[in-house]
């Protein structure tokens, strides 16, 4: 239960982090590179050292999907970035969360599996919190701003699906060089686009280490949590009591308000998130 409760504060840290800079940071791709240089060093020094990568099959794919893995893991932060701004933390994060919806309408359309009961439910209840959310009152006005929330369930579902994807048609002894790829490309990216923006201040170093600490552990803690607890309890454990926090901080701490019709849609995505992992 320790390693679920490190990987649910970790994994609430990233958004909470992501909002306290806002207001800090003068170049945003600066603390994205900060942040993840310190997830390839992190992954370098916990990746299995015995595992010869380039002797093993599957170097080619596994070298492709990182890529891609990494072009989406720093779209997906910056999308956090300018959504937290705009629609605050609460949304963002639960949006982001509710990403989940991708890869399990990809496990049914593409890998053929059978939905539950449960998981129908679950994506039922999602949708319709979606557009409950995008067609409330002044939501037209505030579209630009609002339709950052979909990308951003977009881009974190889709990539939760490139991890699937290499789960299913992967080497998994090439599980740690996908990991340390992933990251590395997502930081050579953001350091082309931080010294594209210009020089880094002394508060974009420090917030990019506060978010990565927490980015790469809260999926380490995860791992570990699941060898303790059954996937079907540590995954709506993790989704919603994640979201409680950030939800809590957000009003507690920055301040943040929602509407009666959001807080109504907020408690059918939870519900969602709870369905959609059993």
């Amino acid at each position: 239960m320790l390693y679920l409760i490190l990987a649910i504060a970790s994994s609430a840290l990233v958004s909470l982090s992501i909002r306290a800079s806002e207001n800090h940071i003068s170049n945003k791709y600066g603390m994205l590179m900060v942040n993840y240089i310190l997830c390839t060093i992190c992954s370098f020094i916990y990746m299995d050292k015995s595992v010869q990568l380039f002797a093993q099959g599957g170097i080619g794919f596994m070298t492709g999907i990182g890529v891609i893995s990494g072009i989406l893991y720093l779209a997906t932060l910056l999308m956090m970035q300018y959504s937290t701004r705009h629609n605050g933390v609460v949304l963002s994060s639960t949006f982001m969360k509710l990403g989940v919806l991708i890869p399990t309408v990809m496990a049914i359309a593409v890998f053929r599996e059978i939905p539950k009961g449960t998981q129908v439910i679950g994506i039922v209840l999602g949708v319709t919190a979606i557009i409950m959310i995008h067609f409330e009152k002044n939501a037209m006005k505030d579209g630009n701003k609002k339709i950052w929330l979909l990308w951003l369930l977009l881009g974190g579902g889709i990539t939760d699906s490139m991890a699937n994807i290499f789960e299913q048609y992967g080497n998994p002894v090439l599980k740690d060089g996908y990991l340390l790829l992933t990251f590395a490309v997502a930081a050579i990216l953001a350091a082309v686009l931080a010294f594209w923006e210009g020089k880094l201040s002394k508060e974009d170093v420090i917030y990019g280490m506060i978010l990565g600490v927490p980015n790469y552990f809260s999926a380490r803690f995860l791992l570990k949590a699941l060898n303790e607890i059954p996937a079907v309890l540590a995954f709506p454990m993790f989704s919603v009591a994640t979201i409680v926090v950030i939800t809590l901080t957000g009003l507690l701490v920055f301040k943040e308000r929602l509407s009666k019709k959001q807080w109504f849609s907020m408690g059918m995505i939870l519900i969602a998130l709870i369905l959609l992992n059993i």
